[in-house]
């Protein structure tokens, strides 16, 4: 297992080293002046501002030492500051983080846990009336757009409910009521395509897993079915569940940004929309490395579980 662990961890700083390269050549390789592309259509900027500030960025050095000042500084902590409000990057990027993170993790909640027993249902009652209808709705959750689905939401709200608020965000530590309130709508729009997409990846593993032998035995001996379903065939069908699991995390990471435009929700998908806007450029770089990094660490983790829980990876 030691082993396994080991070479996991080898493997993520490879990937981590990877993407902190793309992320760095990132703005560099497009055509043309990064300053300038930054600057866009200003023209009150002067050369001896743009100067001025390609040193203030690092620009002015070589890309190795600029690479290796930047990378080192990332590992401290230190982004750098935002160039329109003079405020530490990685403050900035604190400050919208914990909402994208409830955000994903409300979303993944919803979606996942739900999956389980759904996908079960369904392979246990396949080719019956329920299995037919609850793939349908899930076929249904997969071409519904999250945000299509949000603005629906609010909608139907408004006019059902016009005094539940169901857009910004209010700190869970001043309101946790207000918090859960406007993060329930947000939250279902991102997990409908999540529960319909591992709700069905759950019914196929379990077909498969029910069709074992070990299940036939485990049948054979008596077993109650919710025993043979729940403790012998689910654990083996579990291991691609927990792959796409992993795998939606890290579009969940970034992919919300859609939905936190629609509900007003202040998380980094409208940073790093802002900062674009803005050509806000060690603010683009660091959001984007620290999304990337999140996704890196989530299948580290996920990697962690097939080891607990196959136990052939562990040989």
């Amino acid at each position: 297992m030691n082993r396994v662990l080991l070479a996991r961890l080898i493997d993520l700083v490879i990937v981590l080293f990877g993407v902190s390269v793309i992320v760095f050549l990132m703005i560099r390789l497009i055509p043309g002046d990064a300053v300038a592309i930054m600057l866009g259509a200003n023209t009150e900027i002067t050369p001896e501002r743009m100067a001025e500030l390609n040193r203030r960025v690092g620009l002015d050095r070589p890309i190795v030492e600029q690479y290796l000042l930047w990378a080192g500084n990332a590992l401290r902590g230190d982004f750098g500051t935002s160039l329109w409000t003079g405020r530490p990057v990685a403050g900035e990027i604190l400050l919208h983080l914990w909402p994208t993170l409830e955000l994903t993790f409300l979303a993944l909640l919803v979606g996942a846990v739900l999956a389980v027993p759904v996908g079960c249902l369904m392979a246990q009652t396949r080719g019956g009336a329920a299995d037919v209808v609850m793939r349908v709705t899930a076929i249904a959750g997969l071409t519904i757009p999250s945000f299509w689905l949000g603005i629906v939401l609010i909608l139907l709200l408004s006019s059902w409910a016009p005094g539940f608020a169901s857009l910004g965000y209010v700190p869970f530590s001043e309101d946790p009521l207000g918090n859960l309130q406007r993060m329930m709508l947000p939250a279902i729009a991102l997990a409908l395509p999540i529960l319909a997409n591992l709700s069905r990846l759950v019914r196929s593993a379990m077909l498969d897993a029910l069709g074992q032998d070990y299940v036939r035995t485990a049948r054979a001996k008596g077993l109650s079915e919710r025993r043979v379903v729940y403790k012998h065939a689910l654990r083996n069908a579990l291991i691609p569940f927990l792959t796409s699991v992993g795998i939606m995390t890290g579009y969940l990471l970034g992919g919300a940004i859609v939905v936190e435009q629609v509900f007003a929700i202040p998380g980094l998908g409208r940073l790093i929309l802002g900062a674009i806007a803005e050509r806000n450029y060690p603010l683009i770089q660091a959001t984007i490395l620290v999304v990337t990094a999140g996704f890196v660490f989530v299948n580290f983790l996920v990697d962690f579980l097939y080891i607990v829980v196959d136990p052939r990876v562990r040989a």
